[in-house]
């Protein structure tokens, strides 16, 4: 079986969530999506974000919710097959509403860019040259 991934974010407005990563082009699973989560789909079978409405996202936790548009609680890095498709998706994430937190860095071997969601989340998208050696 294939690892999979599981990124619970929470979010202040479910819809607007939902339509500026359905603007990114990701799609959602209507079997783990209600009015309380959104199941992403970022990669079919194994990459995939659950976008909690704030008050749902607390019964997971007893901590306080990081408010990210103030701290940052977690970066979330995807990989992407080129330059191009990197830009795309910041281009399409400001489009919709998102901003950038940064300019794009290019280090010949990798190269990175980012948005930030609507709730501030931090999306770090990285083309690399070369593969790391495992």
């Amino acid at each position: 079986m294939n690892k999979q991934i599981f990124v619970n974010l929470p979010v202040k407005n479910l819809e607007k969530s939902k339509a500026f990563f359905a603007a990114l082009g990701y799609t959602f699973n209507p079997q783990f999506t209600d009015e309380n989560a959104a199941s992403m789909v970022i990669h079919d079978g194994s990459i995939y974000a659950m976008l909690l409405v704030e008050d749902f996202f607390r019964t997971f936790t007893s901590k306080p919710i990081a408010n990210a548009k103030e701290a940052t609680e977690v970066l979330v890095c995807l990989s992407c097959e080129s330059k191009d498709e990197v830009d795309e998706l910041v281009r399409k994430a400001v489009a919709a509403g998102g901003k950038t937190p940064r300019e794009p860095k290019d280090y010949g071997f990798m190269y990175a860019h980012g948005f930030e969601d609507l709730d501030g989340h931090i999306w770090e998208l990285v083309y690399m040259a070369q593969q790391p050696q495992q």
